[in-house]
């Protein structure tokens, strides 16, 4: 198998300088240290995205369709592409214009930016899964919150032998609500997957004005959108958000714990293995672990499916 070429600050500006024209060379640097070289910051104005392997070249390729899919349904903006093709055989790049605003992980959500939220789930609910799936989005099967619980309760052992985590909270995923909280079935919708706040881009008044990152979307379980918030957000901000989009207190309370369980297990393998990443587990595991009142006073019953959830959180 050839080896794919790395890419280097020369090979951004000879890429941009021929896809963007004109004289000028122009200011290009990697976006983040952890997101190695396929991400780059060109001027102020756009972004370039270099896939490393095929596989991620096949991925872009279906996220550049996806995203004119979902363009007309959501309520914030999606990227757009300005130039795509081949920046070396088989590897894809994607120059796409600035979204407008911050991070989300720089930026806090207001109250109205939890609305924006809520419509995002909304609309996102609302992508239509057949021309999705057409288009190449995989199926993904729910998750078992009963094996997740058993690999978070081993993590979570271990991160209180390191003093990371408090080992009387009151919250548990016991085994009986790892039963009530499996997925409902036909509930599978168009799902982002990945709706941490790298992916949010947030105004300085706590607007949310986009969302980026979609190639790891599929048509699955929507409670995986609510996790997602939930690490960028906070726990109760994301049940509220996910109430106001009209779901009920089951996926809320799911989303809720594939975050909690999510976040102890990666920050106990990150400290096994020394990651860079450590202060971004850390904050991910607080927001995830926040407490909400909806899981206090929730009562789940077998018809309790996506209506309006009992109680705010």
């Amino acid at each position: 198998m050839t080896q794919a070429p790395t890419p280097t600050a020369d090979t951004v500006r000879r890429l941009v300088g021929s896809l963007l024209g004109g004289s000028t060379r122009p200011d290009v640097r990697p976006v983040a240290a952890g997101a190695g070289p396929a991400t780059w910051w060109v001027g102020t104005r756009h972004v370039l995205r270099l896939a490393p392997d095929r596989d991620a070249s096949v991925r872009q390729r279906r996220e550049l369709r996806l995203r004119e899919l979902v363009r007309p349904y959501l309520p914030v903006a999606v990227p757009t592409s300005v130039a795509h093709g081949e920046w070396a055989p088989g590897l894809t790049y994607t120059l796409d214009a600035k979204v407008p605003g911050g991070s989300g992980e720089d930026h806090d959500v207001s109250a109205l930016g939890e609305a924006d939220l809520a419509a995002l789930l909304t609309a996102v609910r609302e992508v239509p899964v057949r021309p999705a799936e057409t288009l190449g989005v995989p199926r993904s099967a729910p998750r078992s919150l009963e094996a997740l619980r058993g690999i978070a309760e081993r993590a979570a052992k271990r991160l209180a032998e390191a003093d990371e985590f408090d080992a009387t909270r009151p919250e548990r995923l016991t085994r009986q609500a790892a039963a009530q909280l499996g997925a409902q079935p036909g509930a599978a919708v168009l799902v982002h997957h990945g709706l941490t706040g790298e992916h949010l881009v947030v105004s300085a008044d706590g607007r949310v004005r986009g969302v980026l990152g979609w190639t790891d979307a599929v048509v699955g379980d929507p409670a995986e959108d609510i996790a997602g918030l939930a690490l960028s957000v906070g726990s109760p901000a994301a049940v509220r958000a996910a109430t106001l989009a009209g779901y009920g207190a089951r996926p809320c309370l799911r989303g809720l714990w594939l975050a909690r369980c999510d976040t102890a297990v990666q920050l106990a393998d990150a400290l096994a293995g020394r990651s860079a990443t450590l202060p971004l587990l850390r904050t991910r595991l607080r927001r995830a672990w926040e407490p909400i009142l909806l899981e206090r006073v929730t009562e789940l019953r077998e018809d309790d499916g996506d209506g309006t959830a009992d109680a705010p959180a």
